[in-house]
Order: structure tokens, then C-alpha cells, then sequence
């Protein structure tokens, strides 16, 4: 059955669930940046990736998962480039965090990169990428995840979803932001679907034996985006978020709902900040971007043209 719309002041929806995380004794300032990060997903509809895993979250920092309380450790080791130990708290909070000091090295070198290790899922990486963009600069934001997505040519997963977003500041209008996963939906998206009781858009999961299916009860394993080229891509990400952070990869890094609460993840995530200001001037660029946006607006729809999912 699908879940009944219902209409929330989103000021109000944060401060709930500040108050929620603040009773499990999450810290102020890890508190605000997940409750922001929370309702900015569900405000922009990744609903997935929204309020709705806040009990998810909680009940990872009542068994021990989630540190509610990080000592969040930078380590810079390069003029553009450094490390963050995220002390196996919120992968919001870590984030925020890493964007921050990739900005700050970006300001000195024109760029500036983040590694994250012991961290845990941070959600919708669009929150990251725009705090950038924002600022002037263009982010660039990967996490990877536990095995969910078909390895292409196999009946098996091996790679998470793992999502590549980025975000460019505009003149006159919000960022440009692309956030999307390497397969075709992400898992919290087919969580959500199976919940609701609906199918599976088609060509998006498999069954434990890699045959297709739209049943999101017996789907096991998602398809990469773009066969061959989307496994590729996630391949990527799994390279620059586990491979260079000293993280598990593949089928090894722990899985979001069915390792025991009681045990950490060991995610890494990888944030970039590119300074537009160190290549042009802000304001050209801006309305350059502007005039990109509008021209790919002014083309001529399909009528069936619609989004599928």
C-alpha cells in the first residue's frame, strides 16, 4: 500500500529530528549536520536517502555502530590533498567536514582533495557537492557501498551503488547538481518500493540466481547503469573511495542492514572542491553556466518524452 502524503514544515521536521538524535547522546554539531543532510534529501524528493532512516541511524548509535561522540581527525599530507578519520561516526557529519577542508585547500592550490576512512553511510551526496557550489567552487562528492549491483556478464553482485555527484554554481538559479548512483536505482529505493508493496521499474533488479525480475521482495541485486560502462563507473568510485583509503572493497566492505548493529562499516568517501576563481573569474563563469542551462532547456521535447522513474 502506498504511504499516505502528508504535508511537514521542514523546520519543524529538523528540529524533531535533532531532538530524536540528541537523545541517543549524538553530539550538537553531528546532530544538526544530520538532521540538515536528512531534510535537504527528503526536500529535494531523494526520499531514499531522507528522514525516513532515521530509525535506521538510531538504532546503529544505541548497538554501537555510530560513534555519537567523533574525535574527527585531518591529517594534511599535500599542499591540495588530506586525509579525515571519521572515528566511525555519521557520514553526514564526516562530509561536511571533508568538503570543508577540501575548500580550504582549494582556496590556497585552486583544488583540493579529501580522503575519508572508518566512516559510515552518509546519504545523498548532493548535500556535499552543493554546500561547494554555494561557495563558488565545484564539488565533487563519491561514496561507495556494500555488494548490491550485478557485476556485468555475471549472476553476482560485487560493487555497491556507489554514487558519483556533483555540483556548479550558476548565476541566477541554484547549482547545477547531478547525484546518481551507478546502478539503476538505488537500494533504499527498492527498500522503499518493497515497503509500499510496488513493483520494481523495469530492467532495474535481479534475483539471487541473476535472473531479472521486478519484484522488489525477490531482487537481490540491482543493474549497473549502462551495462559494461556503468560497472566501470562504480568500479571508480570503489577505487577512490576503498582502494585509496585503506577501506574494504567489494564484497567485502559490511553490509548497511544485515551486518549486526553492534559492528562498524569501515566506509570511505572521497570529496573534491575545484576553484573556479583559480581558472577565471567567478561572475563570467557563472553566467557562462547560466547560458549552458538555458540553451539545454530550449530544446524541443519529445511528447512522450518523461522521466521513467
Amino acid at each position: 500500500m502506498a504511504d499516505k502524503a502528508e504535508r511537514i514544515d521542514a523546520a519543524a521536521l529538523e528540529r524533531f529530528l535533532l531532538r530524536a538524535l540528541r537523545a541517543v547522546k549524538v553530539r550538537a554539531d553531528v546532530a544538526r549536520d544530520v538532521a540538515e543532510a536528512l531534510v535537504g534529501a527528503s526536500l529535494r524528493g531523494v526520499d531514499s536517502h531522507g528522514v525516513r532512516l532515521l530509525p535506521h541511524y538510531l538504532a546503529a548509535v544505541e548497538h554501537g555502530r555510530i560513534n555519537p561522540d567523533p574525535a574527527f581527525r585531518f591529517r594534511r599530507t599535500r599542499p591540495a590533498a588530506g586525509i579525515l578519520d571519521a572515528d566511525h561516526s555519521f557520514g553526514h557529519a564526516a562530509g561536511v567536514a571533508a568538503m570543508r577542508q577540501a575548500m580550504r585547500l582549494a582556496q590556497t592550490c585552486g583544488v583540493g582533495a579529501v580522503s575519508v576512512r572508518n566512516s559510515t553511510h552518509c546519504g545523498a551526496m548532493a548535500h556535499y557537492t552543493l554546500a561547494a557550489a554555494e561557495k563558488g567552487f565545484i564539488g565533487l562528492a563519491f561514496t561507495h557501498a556494500d555488494s548490491l549491483v550485478n557485476s556485468f556478464g555475471s549472476t553476482r553482485a560485487f560493487l555497491g551503488t556507489n554514487p558519483i555527484a556533483v555540483a556548479v554554481p550558476c548565476a541566477g538559479e541554484e547549482p547545477f547538481c547531478f547525484d546518481a548512483a551507478t546502478s539503476l536505482i538505488t537500494w533504499n529505493k527498492l527498500l522503499l518500493l518493497r515497503r509500499r508493496g510496488q513493483s520494481l521499474p523495469p530492467g532495474c533488479g535481479l534475483d539471487g540466481r541473476g535472473r531479472p525480475t521486478d519484484d522488489p521482495v525477490r531482487a537481490t541485486q540491482l543493474f549497473p547503469i549502462g551495462g559494461y560502462k556503468g560497472f566501470g563507473l562504480g568500479l571508480i568510485v570503489d577505487i577512490l573511495c576503498g582502494v585509496l583509503s585503506g577501506m574494504p572493497t567489494g564484497r567485502d566492505i559490511p553490509s548497511m542492514y544485515k551486518t549486526p548493529m553492534n559492528q562498524k562499516r569501515f566506509l570511505g568517501q572521497y570529496y573534491m572542491a575545484v576553484d573556479v576563481a583559480a581558472f577565471r573569474p567567478l561572475p563570467a563563469f557563472r553566467r557562462d553556466m547560466k547560458r549552458l542551462m538555458d540553451r539545454i532547456r530550449r530544446a524541443i521535447p519529445r511528447k512522450s518524452s518523461r522521466a521513467s522513474w
